[in-house]
């Protein structure tokens, strides 16, 4: 395996060139000092800390809802065709600043510059889509006695959306959600995690820029306690979050206070069936590098490996070559696939969560595993594992990893696979490699699944709804779907006679 040097000056130069102002943007106001205290962010690559991020506590999460209830009123009244132009001109800027911006979430957690250089586009994408959506919302005319009533539905939106982003989505995540929000006539008040609030801030500060109210889009970085006053604070009236599924719990109790609605995109175990009648040369390589891209840090890549017996050999020879030659190191240089998973603290779940299930038997550890030594030893690099022959009710099966690890498992027919896919709580995704169209179809209608691609990985564009099932969570984020999640329906009668 390749390992690229990290250039500690190159990471130095771009967090002194690109970094933003350090902040609590409240209204128009950008706060340097967060009364929940601050968090050292330390450089994913390097171990270094490279910034103090303020950490907003109960009372300026209070000032954010606030600010977001009193620009509300405004920002609803706003013509749809204003709030387009708006976000439209918010896209815009995005684009403008996209190799900024990439460079920005590579510096605050470590993803790659080789996927984070498609990121800004993205979220361009969804701010643009949800545009061009926000004047062509419509209610329906209610079939009634025409002579004696007049019945219609408009939609409306929610008020104040509690935004909760994850560290891995970045601006893209952001813009998917608060796009959508935004576009409804919403306000916003977001909440990036400490771990890399670097490219939420500059979205706020863009959203300012593009002449959007202040106080329509707020940014609230902080930890547990920001967190958990956003989701009990009865001026929100809808949560959106992405994260995992221990922190949702505990956001469900906090919103039952209100009786807050909660939209909830969360973890994946997501199963990758190849069958012997599928294309090896591309289903081997696929099944070794969708799965470790960005050290496996997404929600949505296949991590379980479920081959048929008959090509089992031959896969796992293909997805392990595959993995032993995609190039490790500087998440900056542009050669590189696999980057630093986003802290010190991570590596250490990743790696004993690796560690277990070699002790356990719970697979035979044909690759990787441990801590990357020199040169990447100073970043959190954690070498990409390969398990094989993995007990489906296996904890390493069965628990998302979030880490570069692939486990791999195999089956003797389609009923068989199609059990393995759905032996999981999660629902995220599911992927079917097969010639057999009919096959394809089948198998797709049965994977318990929000998300099933067939033969590949789907670019999911910002047209598409995305969300999983079970534990997965619930609701959806992108299309019109995710533009509904934000709207709510009001039904007017009116009697003739």
């Amino acid at each position: 395996m390749t390992a690229h040097k990290v250039d500690h000056a190159l990471h130095r130069r771009f967090a002194a060139e690109y970094l933003p102002e350090m902040s609590i943007l409240i209204g128009e106001e950008n706060i340097p000092k967060g009364t929940d205290g601050e968090h050292a962010h330390v450089n994913a690559a390097t171990g270094r800390v490279q910034a103090a991020v303020p950490l907003a506590g109960a009372d300026q999460v209070d000032r954010a809802v606030a600010a977001a209830r009193k620009a509300y009123p405004a920002w609803r009244a706003w013509r749809p065709d204003e709030r387009r132009n708006a976000l439209l001109r918010l896209g815009a800027l995005i684009r403008g600043r996209a190799a900024e911006i990439a460079r920005l979430l590579t510096l605050e957690c470590g993803t790659p510059i080789s996927g984070a250089a498609a990121m800004p586009g993205r979220a361009a994408d969804y701010v643009e889509y949800y545009a061009g959506l926000a004047d062509k919302t419509e209610g329906r005319v209610v079939p009634i006695f025409p002579e004696r009533a007049f019945d219609y539905t408009v939609p409306e939106p929610y008020g104040v959306i509690g935004v909760i982003s994850t560290w891995n989505g970045g601006i893209s995540s952001v813009a998917r959600k608060a796009g959508a929000a935004l576009a409804a006539g919403n306000t916003v008040v977001v909440k990036p995690m400490e771990l890399a609030p670097f490219s939420t801030l500059v979205f706020g500060q863009l959203a300012l820029e593009a002449g959007i109210p202040p106080g329509v889009v707020n940014v609230v970085p902080g930890g547990a306690t920001a967190g958990e006053a956003l989701v009990a604070h009865p001026g929100v009236d809808k949560i959106s979050f992405t994260g995992g599924a221990d922190a949702a719990r505990k956001i469900l109790v906090g919103a039952a206070r209100n009786i807050t609605p909660v939209v909830l995109e969360l973890g994946g175990k997501s199963g990758n069936i190849v069958f012997p009648d599928a294309d090896l040369d591309a289903a081997g390589p696929f099944a070794g590098a969708a799965c470790m891209r960005n050290s496996g840090q997404g929600c949505v890549m296949p991590t379980r490996l479920i081959v048929h017996a008959d090509i089992h050999d031959e896969i796992v020879e293909r997805a392990v070559r595959t993995v032993r030659e995609m190039p490790i190191g500087d998440p900056l240089d542009e050669r590189t696939l696999i980057g630093p998973v986003v802290s010190a603290a991570h590596a250490d779940r990743v790696m004993g969560m690796i560690a277990r299930a070699a002790d356990g038997r719970s697979g035979d550890l044909l690759l990787g595993g441990g801590r990357a030594g020199d040169p990447l030893g100073e970043g959190h690099f954690v070498e990409p594992a390969v398990l094989d022959r993995v007990p489906p009710d296996a904890p390493i099966a069965q628990e998302e990893v979030f880490g570069p690890v692939l486990s791999i498992m195999a089956f003797s027919d389609e009923d068989e696979a199609v059990a393995l896919a759905n032996g999981t709580r999660y629902g995220l995704a599911g992927y079917v490699h097969t010639r057999d169209l009919q096959r394809a179809h089948r198998v797709a209608a049965a994977l318990d699944a929000g998300y099933v691609s067939l033969n590949g990985f789907a670019a999911l564009p910002a047209s598409a709804p995305f969300g999983g099932f079970g534990l997965s969570g619930y609701g959806k984020e992108g299309g019109r779907e995710g533009l509904g999640e934000f709207l709510r329906s009001k039904n007017v009668y009116l009697p003739l006679a």
